[in-house]
């Protein structure tokens, strides 16, 4: 079901909540967390929202979308309300705010959020430069950011290290969940020996390739150098050790090989993880990732080749 209630107001949205509960049953009840999506008013509102959606099945939720439209509008906010089939196991409103409300994102989220519940906020795409001093941030347990999605996903990045606070997190970081456990995992096999050194090869405008050379270099305490590619994503991870290097190539974006000294090769699934299944990962903590914060601080311990010139997108 999809109400739309154009020229509104939160309390406006709130009564149409309420009677929608009463005359549906308990569609606002048992939601876990507030997930409060913040973009601008073009075609990424529904590729969030469907994202959202899909997360909401493991974690149900009540969904804010802010869509910040024109600022020379005049001031009006539009809302709109979908529950049941049309918002997953979640229940999603969607507030297109124009003129001066643009700015006033905070002002308009704060009544619509669920009492004693936890808030994450989520950036689609540009994310504030210091997301935990933004409005709406400021109120967030968890604040995510995607610096893939940036339009200099490189910069993105750095700026994620200066502006770093407990409960910041970056989907750039989440993609390399599977590249990290295969890795782990691989030099839990014998020879049992330690890591020399290591190189990370990816696109010259792949956060996750600078996030998983950091991650190594920070947890192996070894020199690693960073490679640059064609193609997207990463490509590779070779760590040196004195009997031979351990392998991790991913050629097609797909599916890896894994290959060491003394074990056969292995074909490991590394496909690109979708928006989705990240953002699900995501929302099942709510704690600092002390891990995320040590490697991002980690960064400029990493030798950059800088052959090619990083991209932008």
């Amino acid at each position: 079901m999809i109400v739309d209630l154009p020229s509104t107001t939160t309390s406006q949205v709130n009564k149409q909540l309420v009677e929608l509960r009463e005359s549906g049953g308990a569609v606002a009840l048992g939601r876990v967390l507030t997930l409060v999506i913040v973009t601008g008013d073009g075609t990424e509102v529904e590729t969030a929202i469907q994202a959202a959606n899909e997360a909401s099945r493991e974690h149900p939720c009540r969904v804010i979308m802010v869509a910040s439209g024109a600022r020379q509008a005049a001031p009006r906010l539009d809302a709109q309300i979908r529950v049941g089939g049309d918002a997953g196991a979640s229940e999603v409103i969607v507030l297109r705010l124009y003129g001066p409300l643009a700015g006033e994102g905070a002002g308009s989220v704060v009544p619509l959020l669920l009492p004693d519940a936890p808030v994450v906020v989520w950036w689609p795409t540009d994310a504030p430069d210091v997301p935990a001093e933004d409005p709406i941030g400021a109120l967030a347990h968890r604040r995510i950011t995607d610096s893939a999605a940036e339009v200099e996903p490189i910069r993105a990045l750095r700026k994620r290290v200066g502006s770093y606070v407990e409960g910041d997190t970056d989907l750039a970081w989440t993609r390399l969940t599977s590249w990290r456990a295969v890795l782990a995992s691989a030099l839990d096999l014998p020879p049992y020996e330690e890591v020399t050194s290591a190189t990370v090869t990816g696109a010259s405008d792949s956060p996750s390739t600078h996030l998983l050379a950091s991650w190594l270099a920070t947890n192996l305490d070894v020199p690693v150098r960073r490679e640059h590619s064609a193609g997207q994503g990463i490509l590779s991870a070779v760590l040196e050790r004195p009997s031979g290097a351990v392998e991790l190539h991913r050629p097609d974006g797909k599916v890896g090989l894994l290959t060491q000294p003394g074990q056969p090769e292995r074909r490991v699934a590394l496909q690109r993880r979708e928006v989705r299944d990240c953002l699900t990962e995501e929302l099942r903590r709510l704690d600092p990732d002390e891990i995320y914060e040590a490697t991002l601080h980690g960064l400029d311990k990493i030798a950059d080749d800088a052959a090619e010139p990083e991209v932008s997108r």
